[in-house]
């Protein structure tokens, strides 16, 4: 398993010794504001110390999120002159449905207006209240969706995956014996059904081995139940399969994509991380019975089931960026410019989670302040802190995000409290990054004495209260 582990580590092996080049040239150019300390000081004050409250025209290098920020290739502009805005049966959604079709192998496609549409669908059809959904980390909106239709999350991840610390290659990956021990418990009934996110983008963006999803396939067979997977990092997920899973340096990410998806019942996919665009989404499914079910939510939430909230111009761009994600030098690239921040943190005494996941670095925030007590949210104290340093803007995926136990109340105190630095793709360059590196070692030494950290101002009540809350300082 660990044959090709290292090779990542410098950044892709095509990158290693020939520096670290980009394979694109640029041919537009956006213009970065720069604001002083205490404009910096100003404004995230303003936004309650809560970093998504900050307009983005004031914020210098913008690391909050991956999803919806990459660029768009020549390609992708170019097919969006033939969007075919028909209300009904647009060639460009037969153009995207062929693509996830050949793809994913899975042979009917709903598209959305992005991924947490598609998780919507899928729960309002699946889950019942009291009912379990077990799989590794569950992200803030799937948790979300599932609680909101009165299920439950279990989180069924590694303890391997529950530690910044360690070179498991992949931590992304489910404890088969919980999952078992969950599934015999609570019965088919009770399962509505197993998901497995690749990459794992609560526990650092960690990847899931073909290993595990065969053999929780073979669990979710046994037991009855179904498997989705959460693909929205999927050709990541893909390549570090192909880099550190034994078996597969020598097959083509297109190959492994085939193998991953040939072992589920269906798909949720934003659209906005591996599928290269700003906007869109899809739920793709094996079974045509529970599609027929589906359509007509679909058409009342959404739209008709051939556009689904999406223009023709956005499908075909996302149809084009389903192809171009899966080519190695591309991912050697994505997964290269994370590797290469990380390592730039981790050399400055940045406590990173490791090994580095493919779409962002995350700081231990908890580590990152070790005197301020993990209930006074160290995380999201970083995240301003490396604001005010630099204008940089990262988000907190932590004991905030984390919310509250939908029965008791109580907030959950996760095992991980991380700062996210999410790269968006095509956008940045090697001296982006240097300036990062720079600016969260200062915030980091600045702090290191720091004692107290944040609480709440203003809690949004339900749901995903990262988002909207307010902040102040202990």
């Amino acid at each position: 398993m660990l044959s090709h582990f290292f090779l990542l580590h410098s950044s892709g092996a095509r990158f290693k010794n020939r520096g670290f080049m980009i394979p694109f040239r640029i041919k537009v150019v956006e213009p970065i504001r720069f604001l002083s300390l205490k404009e910096r000081e100003q404004k995230i004050g303003d936004a309650g110390l809560n970093v998504f409250r900050l307009k983005s025209s004031d914020v210098t290098i913008d690391l909050l999120t991956d999803s919806g920020t990459s660029a768009m290739s020549n390609a992708q502009w170019a097919a969006m002159m033939i969007g075919d805005e028909a209300y009904a049966g647009s060639t460009s959604f037969f153009k995207l449905e062929k693509t996830v079709q050949e793809l994913m192998g899975l042979p009917f496609v709903i598209p959305t207006h992005q991924g947490r549409a598609a998780e919507q669908l899928l729960d309002f059809t699946l889950v019942k209240p009291g009912q379990m959904v077990p799989g590794n980390t569950h992200f803030d909106t799937t948790k979300a969706h599932i609680e909101f239709r009165g299920g439950r999350c279990v989180d069924c991840t590694i303890k391997e995956g529950k530690t910044p610390e360690g070179e498991h290659p992949f931590k992304g990956n489910l404890d088969i014996q919980t999952l078992e021990t969950c599934l015999k418990k609570e019965g088919s009934e009770k399962i509505a059904y197993v998901l497995i996110t690749m990459t794992c983008n609560s526990n650092g963006g960690q990847p899931v081995s073909l290993e595990n999803i065969a053999a929780v396939a073979a669990l979710c067979k046994k037991f009855k139940v179904k498997l989705f997977l959460d693909a929205a990092r999927f050709a990541e997920n893909a390549y570090f399969i192909q880099q550190r899973e034994k078996g597969f340096y020598e097959k083509s990410i297109g190959e492994i994509v085939q193998r991953m998806f040939s072992f589920a019942d269906g798909c949720t996919m934003s659209a906005k991380k591996d599928g290269l665009v700003p906007i869109g989404g899809f739920l793709a499914l094996r079974d045509k019975i529970l599609f027929e079910t589906m359509k007509p939510h679909d058409i009342l939430f959404e739209g008709f089931y051939t556009y689904g909230g999406m223009s023709g111009m956005d499908m075909e761009a996302m149809a084009q960026g389903l192809k171009e994600v899966i080519q190695k030098d591309y991912l050697e690239h994505r997964v290269g410019q994370v590797a290469y921040l990380g390592r730039r943190l981790k050399k400055g005494g940045v406590p990173v989670v490791e090994p580095f996941g493919g779409h962002a670095i995350f700081i231990d925030g908890r580590e990152f302040y070790k005197n301020v007590p993990k209930d006074q949210f160290p995380a999201q104290l970083a995240c301003v802190e490396i604001y005010k340093e630099g204008g940089v803007r990262g988000v907190e995926v932590g004991a905030c995000l984390a919310g509250r136990d939908p029965d008791t109340g109580k907030n959950i105190m996760p095992a991980l409290d991380l700062c996210r630095l999410a790269i968006p793709r095509r956008v940045y360059t090697q001296e982006h990054f240097d300036y990062v590196a720079e600016i969260v070692l200062g915030a980091h030494e600045k702090g290191k004495g720091r004692k107290t950290g944040l609480k709440f101002d203003q809690e949004t009540p339900q749901g995903i209260r990262h988002f909207t809350s307010t902040f102040k300082y202990v």
